[in-house]
Formats: C-alpha cells, structure tokens, sequence
C-alpha cells in the first residue's frame, strides 16, 4: 500500500517508517518539522538502505494537502502530527486543540476529496484520565485530565462520527501508553527540538551529562514507591503496531480501538533504576511538586490487541533502556550529532 504518515520525521512515525518498509508498504512522510529533524531522513536511509520520500507541509494547510494527496495516490494515511505535552495543554490549551483536533479535521477533509478512506489515528492513554480500575480496557470511562488528553478524545469522536456518517471509511484508533527506546541499530531514537517532555528522553540526557538531574514530580502519589507509575512500550512495538492495525482493516474491520501496552506498570524509581543499570551512569535527582494533568498510575489491558490484532510487546524495560542509551550515548545532540 501507499501510505501517508503525517508526523513521520518524528519519534514514532520514523520508526513507524521503518515497519511499513519491512512488510512491503511504501510510506511518504509528511511533517512541518516543528519539533523534528529533517536529519531523520539520512537516519532511515542507513537503517532501510534507501531513501524514504518525505514532504514538509503543516496538516492545518487544506490546499497543500490536495497537493500532497493529488500527487501521492495514496491508499491509507497513518495519523501522527500532533502535540503532545501534558503540562505544555494546560498551558497552552487552544494550541493543542487548533493543531490536535482542527488539523486532524483538515486532515479527514483532504482525504475525503481525494476518496482515501483508510486511517490509523495514533491516539493515547490519556484519554482514559484518572480512572481507579486498572488495568485500563478499550471499554473503560474516557475522562481525560488535561487538554492533551480532551483534544485525543474530540478526535477519536471525530473519527466514529466520520465512520458513522460513511460506513465505507475504515478506521483503527490505537491508545498506546508510554513509547520508549530506539532502534536497535542506535540511527534512530527520539531527539526532539523543543524541551523532552517524557521521562526516559529526560533520564537519558541526565545520565549523560546533560542534566545537572533528573525531577520527579512528586512522591506522593498512592502507588508503592509515591511516584508515577505508567505502561512502557518499546517504540519498536508500537511501531509494529501501526501496521498490525493497518493489516486488520485490509483484512476487513471497519472501525476498531485498540490498546498498546505491555499490561505492566513501573514507576518514575523503577524507571530510573533500570537505565543506572542499563547505561552504567549515575541518574541524580530531586523531588519536586506534582505536575498539573498527570494520574497517579495507568497501564493497559492490551488483550484485544493480542486476540485481534495478533500484536504483543515483545520488549521488556532493561531492553528499552538498553537501546535508548545506546541511542542517546551515539547521538548527544539528537541527529545533529
């Protein structure tokens, strides 16, 4: 299949990228690079062995994505570009939901007209907010905490009310929790432009040498340690994801929600223990005041996802920390190294 991967110089969609090429697909990147780095395309060229297209355009321009999409004749688009900074929502709120929940509309109305019918929408684990049951199922409440959150939530009713108007759209919504780790290779990993908003990019730079320390927001909470606990998922995992789920809608589902995560929670402390052991480097830190938005624990129950996407994390945290240092010690300065 031809496939449009907006928000595909990024962290997921490069990897993403990588996943499509292994199982035959052609991907076209698109991305504005805002908080991306056009080095990513020499990335995927050693770690493919050939050049992937990209195109650099903001999903909030409609006439550059009649463009994009008159050119391409693409069959499917896998949905990426976003924002996605809990603490960056509360601040920043109509940001979020202008990029987040308008783009996403450019985006359905520009494949509309050119009768593209096939999306998987990266979504999130924060839609389901501070819910007491865990693991969290595709059946639990939706009551997100933070405008990240509200705005993944408004574009997944986006989505069931576009399948419910035109049942000839085929729709997969993945809620994965928390990717982290690189490409084994060590080409790959995540290097944003703006400030990491995410732990483990955070502890690696401490480690590093970076970071004067890491700062965990509060150790107060109600799990075993006081600090967060949440799903990691090797980015590699959910990158497969993403074509399990693009497979499933050409093997005939119309409208499916899916969780990705391992089902296993570990907290801020677990987080920091596993990379000291992994990178063999102090990880100083502090503890300071909780963070606006965030919950306490969440983890998934990925069952659907195994029983009918035929997907499993396969990686488990010291591999994550493991091929995130080796990432972040190769490439100090993201792919500008």
């Amino acid at each position: 299949m031809k496939v449009l991967v907006t928000g595909g110089a990024g962290y997921i969609g490069s990897h993403t990228a990588i996943e499509l090429l292994g199982a035959g697909h052609e991907p076209t990147l698109l991305d504005d690079f805002s908080n991306s780095s056009p080095g990513v395309l020499k990335a995927l060229r050693v770690v493919a062995n050939r050049d992937v297209r990209c195109v650099q355009a903001d999903i909030r321009d409609g006439e550059r994505l009649d463009a994009v999409f008159a050119a391409g004749r693409f069959d499917a688009v896998v949905h990426f570009a976003a924002l996605k900074s809990v603490s960056e929502s509360t601040a920043e709120p109509l940001r979020y939901y202008e990029t987040n929940v308008a783009g996403t509309a450019t985006v359905l109305q520009a494949m509309a007209r050119h009768a593209v019918k096939t999306i998987v929408f990266s979504s999130s684990a924060t839609v389901y907010g501070a819910s007491a049951a865990m693991p969290l199922t595709e059946d639990s409440p939706l009551a997100p905490s933070n405008p990240y959150g509200r705005s993944k939530q408004m574009a997944e009713q986006m989505l069931r009310d576009v399948h419910d108007a035109d049942p000839q759209w085929r729709i997969s919504i993945l809620r994965y929790f928390n990717p982290v780790g690189a490409h084994p290779s060590g080409h790959l990993g995540e290097a944003p432009l703006q400030a990491a908003p995410n732990l483990l990019p955070v502890i690696a730079q401490v480690a590093a040498g970076r970071r004067e320390r890491l700062e965990v927001y509060g150790d107060d909470y109600p799990t075993r340690d006081g600090t967060c606990i949440r799903d990691y998922v090797h980015v590699l995992d959910i990158a497969r994801g993403h074509v399990d789920a693009l497979a499933h809608l050409n093997a005939g589902a119309h409208f499916a929600v899916h969780n990705l995560g391992t089902g296993h929670g570990h907290s801020v402390l677990d987080v920091v223990r596993a990379f000291k052991q992994a990178s063999g480097r102090r990880v100083p830190f502090r503890i300071v005041g909780r963070r606006p938005g965030d919950v306490p624990a969440s983890y998934a129950d990925a069952r659907r996802a195994n029983d009918e996407l035929g997907w499993r994390a396969t990686h488990g945290l010291p591999r994550m920390c493991e091929d995130a240092w080796r990432w972040q010690s190769s490439h100090p300065n993201g792919f500008d190294a």
